[in-house]
């Protein structure tokens, strides 16, 4: 039934055929089970295994290479190759192909849990009313019509419509379902509001909700997905995840990378078509097997093989460390798409605020003899942890804060007129709370207040052990005081007052509404000498101004208490005792922002990344906080930056998508309100963080883009060319990831959606680093031949003609031509030198200078490995057999390094053009637009 908050008790029990105080007969149950269904979550399908492992292969540059790696052994076997040269390449593709895989499975099995998470937040049982008998039954067994029972502490078993109550008023904790911060009192009468939202359905209950005072029967109007809980997970389903920038860029990328590498393997065989009858191939047809297989090996070193496998690891380092800020990352790839992001929405209860209310003013009063009559103290701490310091109007902290007499009287009032519970969860390893949360604040100050007589009281408490320390003070007042009678608060009265007696004296407490309190004292406690005075107009007045001050431009919900001294031997109270009442004091408490929210927010401002603070309380509220965090800093007037959500429904599309341009708070919102306001942004191209803390935002977290969540018969052999690419240039790439942000990165606007993953001028850096790169290479390669006292000493045209040498008279044997050392120190010099490269990859545009190598040890030390490793593959003799190659003396080494290190010196001066936009813009204009990717031309 959902219009069931706009009808009358009577007729929601008239739809359901159900008396109220029978319930529901069994031939009722089997009837409305049948038609209604189980009162559970359906479970969703799994991705089969298999499913999982074949989506990982499903991208291009993967399948070039299992290509390549397949074209690799045919080739192999049809040159009559066996045993293990024949299997070495392709296996080895096939290990890291195979070991990418495995992560990718891993990640998508434990990345959506949200599904499951909800079933945890419905209840377990439920107590029923069937054929005129109460039972406590599983909460899955629940149809509609049932009449259910619930008190405090109970999770709401179903969506239910009030009945009937039992207790002057009864308030539950939706916050998983609507974000707001405080509970909310629920009644019977019905609701005309139109367009109601959750917060206007009072006289329902919602599953998963907790009840935090009061007792009240309502009857069962939705159970399984026909709950406000099964909305949110119909509407996580109709969510379809979308690829995110880094995915979609890193596609494109892997297609303009193929067409290149193709078009230059086939460049390659073909222009060597002429050299297929070359004598030393023994054929035409072996010689073109022969230079197919040079593309092949092509293909194999141009192909970044161990991209994958070095991108997931790079996103990995990052979710570790956002993990050790307690942010768990839903998708790897969403780790990267902060980079894009232009939009965050963040929900407040729980993400902005800590959502545990904490009293952070009191009001007293002084003196009536003196101006200003009143005192106010300020309190730190902003959990439920019984941590913080009370500090007086000028700054200072109170060493002894029970000497004074309100203070003293105020924690006695919290402790005694209460009936919340604060403990420790020691498997959680923090504080919580059980039943009100404006309740638990008062526990909490009476623990930072302390207690009278004892000097070494601040230092006596820290030595307790958390569970003692959690409401140590709080049992303290309560064994000294003997709680007698108790009038509960109610919504007419708006106030609570609790009889006790200690030493044959009986004292009746107070708290409530500061208007309700205020209006039937008729004395007050001075803060001075713990006198009782009479309270005089200009009291009242100047308490009066405190309590507007408090609730108006401070926003603090405020409640006041108070005492009266009752005639001895008394046992019971009434209403008509709440008069004659003594004013104790006046307390502000709030859901407090965290403490780093304020320069997150500055921070984000400064990166171009606009914040829109999305919450269920009301607007006022709302704007209050965005005023505290700083969201509201450089606006005067709110209007066209804040919206409750139907406002912005009732708004033209025009003025819609203005709101959209300039929307800084989103209030008074339900889940598909959320959801609906980031489908909004990302139609208007924006790139959307959600954050979220509750049930209710999981739908919008999940439709958000971010939810707050790479042959032998060549001079240098292919096999030498995998050791290269996957693990001289793995180790160093893979450590890159623990690279230290640029001292600049929050003042560099968000990187554009559509910008590709290699940019113009980045492309043309790495044709001119590649450059440099092949050049050193074959460099060293030739020095080796023509320069090196170890070698033939060959003049350069004898060289270039080596594939000629059995078919004419030399003075030196074919022989030097299958040397070792020239293809060692060749592929020596691609080694090191991309361990300098690496160095330069320290930052994108930062000089060295800057930014220093070991700033990042983890990379450090990647490249000592590295080195380590390629020394054992030219000096242990079974690897340098494996690799074909030689040990390398020291002249050898000399070369390696002259060729390696002016990368470096290359790479700092196209730095210093990058850090210039002026510079950086002129070489762009050197080479035709059309071989870019087109994201790289649009931009």
């Amino acid at each position: 039934m959902e219009d069931a908050y706009a009808k009358s008790v009577a007729e929601v029990l008239e739809a359901f055929g159900v008396d109220r105080t029978k319930g529901l007969t069994d031939s009722q149950v089997e009837q409305h089970a049948r038609l209604y269904g189980k009162n559970v979550l359906p479970q969703e399908e799994s991705t089969p295994f298999w499913k999982l492992v074949l989506k990982q292969f499903d991208d291009l540059l993967v399948k070039i290479l299992i290509a390549a790696a397949v074209i690799s052994f045919l080739l192999a076997r049809m040159n009559g190759e066996t045993g293990l040269s024949a299997f070495l390449e392709p296996s080895v593709i096939f290990m890291i192909l195979a070991a990418n895989a495995a992560v990718g499975v891993i990640t998508e099995t434990n990345a959506e849990k949200a599904l499951e998470e909800l079933r945890a937040y419905q209840a377990d049982i439920a107590t029923v009313l069937r054929n005129g008998c109460f039972s406590i039954l599983p909460a899955t067994e629940l149809v509609p019509g049932d009449i259910v029972e619930v008190g405090v502490g109970c999770k709401v078993p179903a969506d239910m419509r009030m009945v009937e109550m039992f207790s002057h008023q009864l308030r539950v904790d939706q916050a998983i379902l609507t974000g707001e911060s405080c509970s909310v009192a629920k009644e019977l009468e019905s609701t005309s509001a139109m367009n109601a939202v959750y917060q206007d359905k009072t006289n329902i209950l919602f599953s998963g909700t907790v009840v935090v005072a009061g007792r009240a029967r309502a009857v069962v109007i939705g159970v399984g997905s026909n709950t406000a809980m099964g909305s949110i997970r119909d509407a996580m389903l109709r969510t379809e995840d979308e690829a995110t920038p880094l995915k979609k860029k890193l596609d494109e990328f892997g297609t303009f990378l193929a067409k290149v590498i193709a078009g230059i393997c086939i460049l390659v065989w073909v222009v060597n078509i002429g050299h297929f009858r070359d004598p030393s191939h023994g054929g035409f047809v072996r010689g073109a097997i022969h230079y197919f297989k040079v593309a092949v090996a092509l293909a194999v070193a141009a192909i970044p093989e161990g991209l994958p496998a070095v991108v997931t690891t790079c996103l990995a380092l990052g979710t570790k460390r956002m993990a050790r800020l307690n942010t768990i990352v839903r998708s790897l790839p969403s780790v990267e798409t902060l980079g894009c992001t232009t939009v965050i929405c963040s929900d407040k209860t729980g993400t902005l605020t800590t959502n545990m209310m904490s009293v952070s003013k009191v009001c007293v009063v002084r003196s009536v003899h003196q101006r200003p009559m009143t005192d106010e103290y300020s309190i730190s701490g902003t959990t439920f942890a019984p941590e913080g310091f009370i500090y007086d109007a000028g700054g200072l902290q109170l060493e002894f804060p029970p000497q004074s007499p309100c203070l003293l009287h105020l924690a006695m009032c919290s402790a005694l007129c209460n009936e919340s519970t604060l403990q420790f969860n020691p498997d959680k390893k923090c504080y919580e709370k059980i039943g009100e949360s404006t309740e638990v604040a008062l526990r909490v100050l009476v623990e930072k207040v302390g207690l009278p007589g004892f000097d070494s009281m601040p230092s006596a408490l820290n030595m307790l052990t958390k569970h003692e320390r959690a409401s140590y003070c709080n049992r303290y007042w309560e064994n000294q005081f003997r709680k007698i009678s108790i009038l509960e608060f109610s919504r007419d009265r708006k106030r609570m007052s609790v009889l006790c007696s200690r030493k044959q004296q009986e004292i009746m407490f107070s708290k409530g509404a500061p208007e309700s309190i205020m209006a039937r004292c008729t004395h007050i406690l001075c803060n001075d000498d713990g006198s009782s005075v009479p309270l005089t107009m200009d009291i009242r007045n100047e308490l009066e101004a405190r309590f507007q001050s408090f609730a108006g431009k401070d926003t603090l919900r405020c409640l006041a208490l108070a005492l009266k001294r009752m005639p001895p031997g008394q046992q019971s109270i009434s209403y008509a005792d709440e008069a004659n009442l003594t004013f104790i004091g006046l307390v502000g408490m709030l859901d407090p922002p965290r403490e780093e929210v304020r320069d997150a927010i500055h921070s984000c401002m400064s990166a171009g990344i606009r914040v829109i603070v999305v919450t269920g309380d009301n607007k006022s509220t709302a704007e209050s906080l965005c005023r505290q965090i700083g969201a509201f800093e450089h606006l005067d007037d709110f209007a066209g930056y804040s919206y409750t959500a139907s406002e912005f429904e009732g708004l033209p599309p025009l003025e819609r998508t203005n709101a959209l341009q300039r929307m800084v708070l989103f209030s008074r919102v339900e889940p598909s309100h959320k959801k609906m306001l980031v489908e909004a942004l990302q139609t208007h191209n924006e790139v959307v963080a959600m954050t979220g803390d509750g049930v209710n935002d999981a739908p919008a977290l999940k439709k958000a883009d971010i939810g707050i969540a790479m042959g032998s018969g060549t001079a240098v052999a292919k096999v030498q060319l995998l050791w290269v690419n996957l693990v001289t240039d793995g180790l160093p790439a893979t450590a890159i990831g623990f690279n230290k942000p640029d001292v600049n990165i929050m003042t560099v606007k968000p990187r554009k959606v559509n910008e590709a993953v290699v940019s113009g001028w980045l492309f043309f850096r790495y044709l001119v680093i590649g450059a440099y790169v092949g050049l050193a290479t074959i460099a060293g390669f030739v020095w080796w031949f023509v320069y090196s006292e170890n070698g033939p000493g060959l003049p350069y045209s004898e060289l270039v003609n080596f594939d000629s040498c059995s078919a004419r008279q030399t003075s030196y044997p074919c022989s030097i031509f299958e040397d070792r050392h020239p293809s060692t120190v060749s592929m020596t010099v691609l080694v090191v030198v991309e361990m300098f490269n690496a160095l330069n990859n320290l930052s994108e545009n930062q000089s060295l200078l800057v930014i220093h190598p070991w700033s990042n040890l983890w990379l450090v030390g990647s490249i000592i490995l590295t080195m380590l490793l390629h020394v054992a593959v030219l000096y242990i003799e079974p690897l340098a057999a494996l690799f074909s190659v030689s040990p390398l003396s020291w002249a050898e080494w000399k070369i390696v390094l002259y060729l390696s290190f002016p990368v470096i010196l290359i790479d700092e001066v196209l730095k210093l053009f990058s850090r210039s936009p002026r510079g950086r813009r002129f070489p762009l204009r050197l080479w035709r637009r059309d071989i870019l990717p087109k994201e790289s031309r649009d931009n």
